[in-house]
């Protein structure tokens, strides 16, 4: 075939897609062309136009790096990665809600014991956060590996000052009650990196970075889905507008404010400081996905 216009050049790429080996690539490949091709249609980009997005493409791989990934910003900010989360996790009713894992998770994140302060030098009002991980019925689950992870007073993550290391960020295990708890600092609501291609796109749309503040989590036990989620500082004033679109009402909890005095672990406080309690539940592996695995 050759001697394509408008229409029948989308026939043309779809034949050629056919003869994929792998069904699901073949599925994809062709809703791919099937859509870009009809947004090209549909908006009709000048020859400048279309160079523009293919600069912006490339200088969002560009400023990818070991520790900062435009992409997963890009897709944070387009409502795909909270998309492609609800597409995955529609049939969670009783169990904790997931939300997006965001740019600034760390692979083998140092473990802790439960009860350690993980603030490291940050300075900041001190924050306790106990809770549990249990089933959809409620039952215990020992030695889980819950994963933390937050910002800064600055709204700021440690991998965005590698100098400092890695702190307000571990591993903890559940005990034979499915309990943990450590200490850290309360965290601040902060925009996402905006110097780069991302941010010139949310200037373009009028809208701004900022994330509500929240303290992230991922957890993991046996015969469980891995859940991936924050939860949110009641009251913050991006909750409404979060950048990535992230927020739903049930990971949001009051991080209560406590003057001096005997925290719940035993520690004497002689300053003002948070607690945070989340009692998290898992959605079992379901018997197709285990066949899969």
């Amino acid at each position: 075939m050759r001697n394509f216009d408008q229409f029948s050049i989308t026939e043309a790429v779809l034949e050629r897609v056919a003869n994929a080996p792998d069904a699901r690539i073949r599925e994809i490949s062709e809703a791919l062309v099937r859509h870009l091709h009809n947004f090209i249609r549909e908006v009709r980009p000048t020859q400048a136009e279309w160079e523009k997005g293919i600069a912006f493409l490339t200088d969002t791989g560009h400023m990818c790096t070991g520790t900062r990934q435009e992409f997963i910003l890009l897709s944070d900010t387009l409502g795909v990665s909270m998309l492609v989360d609800a597409i995955n996790h529609d049939h969670q009713t009783a169990v904790t809600e997931s939300t997006v894992l965001g740019p600034f998770y760390v692979e083998g994140p140092p473990e802790v014991a439960c009860g350690t302060d993980i603030s490291g030098h940050l300075e900041g009002e001190p924050m306790f956060v106990s809770g549990s991980v249990a089933t959809l019925d409620g039952t215990p689950l020992a030695n889980a590996i819950v994963d933390v992870w937050h910002s800064d007073v600055d709204g700021y993550y440690d991998v965005q000052h590698e100098e400092n290391g890695l702190v307000a960020r571990a591993r903890l295990r559940t005990d034979d009650q499915g309990r943990f708890s450590f200490w850290s600092i309360k965290p601040a609501a902060y925009p996402i990196p905006h110097d780069g291609p991302v941010g010139k796109m949310l200037e373009a749309q009028g809208r701004h970075p900022w994330r509500p503040a929240h303290v992230h989590f991922m957890i993991e036990a046996p015969g469980h889905e891995k859940l991936v989620t924050h939860v949110f500082v009641a009251g913050d004033a991006y909750l409404d507008s979060d950048s990535v679109f992230g927020v739903k009402d049930s990971l949001i909890r009051d991080f209560t404010a406590h003057a001096q005095g005997v925290a719940p672990d035993g520690r004497v406080m002689d300053q003002p400081w948070c607690q945070l309690t989340y009692d998290f539940k898992l959605n079992p592996v379901s018997a197709a996905a285990s066949q899969a695995a």
